[in-house]
């Protein structure tokens, strides 16, 4: 059995990856699919008893009905805020593409879909060569775009999507837009931009919460575009 995987990837870092990411995980769970949410590389973490936990790994885990241990979960995880390369390479740690390809493949047998959620935006660099883009291009995983809506999300939004679509080895499952800066003007008018720029119009439209649960935003992600995207019964 193939697992049908789909990676979430942002305009840039802080729009919204993990809060999609976990409500993906968190509908695609109600509709009884053995699921798995995974984060590959993750910078910013905290030291507990068990070692090394990154909060949006954790996000991703809580929500998912195939339980991993936290090393299938998050197999790259350092401690300082900081670009992973940079930590890596303070760690001494490399990251290559071929081990990330067979991690992905372990943690995912026996599932029917994963939800890998990316770091940063789509062409976050590895140590010591290569792109975190290179694991969803090398398994031709579907990539969802997160738009986070605020000031300057038009260049990053269509550059992102040059990228996706230029390599031409990972399908544009589409567009998400996540309402960041609550005071962002002209929202409609970026929207309508947004959809002409990439494409299509946005699969859903995530608004502005105090508490993002992936409960309140799966509520948000359950449209009719991002069920037929996703193959999901109507």
């Amino acid at each position: 059995m193939r697992t049908q995987g789909v990676f979430v990837t942002g305009t840039d870092t802080g729009v919204g990856k993990t809060v999609v990411a976990a409500g993906l995980v968190h509908l695609l769970a109600r509709e009884g699919l053995r699921v798995v949410g995974l984060k590959p590389v993750a910078s910013g973490a905290k030291l507990t008893a068990q070692g090394l936990r990154n909060e949006d790994a954790l996000a991703l885990a809580a929500e998912s009905p195939v339980r991993l241990p936290y090393e299938l979960t998050n197999p790259h995880c350092f401690a300082p805020a900081i670009a992973p390369h940079l930590a890596a390479a303070e760690s001494g740690r490399a990251i290559g593409v071929s081990a990330l390809v067979d991690w992905y493949r372990e943690a995912t047998a026996g599932c029917d879909a994963a939800v890998v959620e990316g770091a940063g935006g789509w062409r976050v660099p590895l140590h010591p060569e290569g792109f975190l883009s290179d694991l969803p291009e090398q398994l031709g995983l579907g990539v969802i775009l997160v738009v986070g809506l605020r000031l300057g999300c038009l260049n990053h939004a269509r550059l992102t999507f040059e990228a996706i679509a230029g390599a031409g080895r990972c399908p544009f499952v589409g567009w998400i837009g996540n309402r960041v800066d609550p005071d962002f003007a002209r929202e409609e008018e970026t929207m309508a931009t947004l959809a002409r720029l990439l494409g299509a119009y946005a699969l859903a439209l995530v608004p502005a919460m105090p508490d993002p649960t992936p409960a309140r935003v799966a509520a948000c992600l359950d449209r009719p575009a991002l069920r037929t995207a996703l193959h999901l019964p109507s």
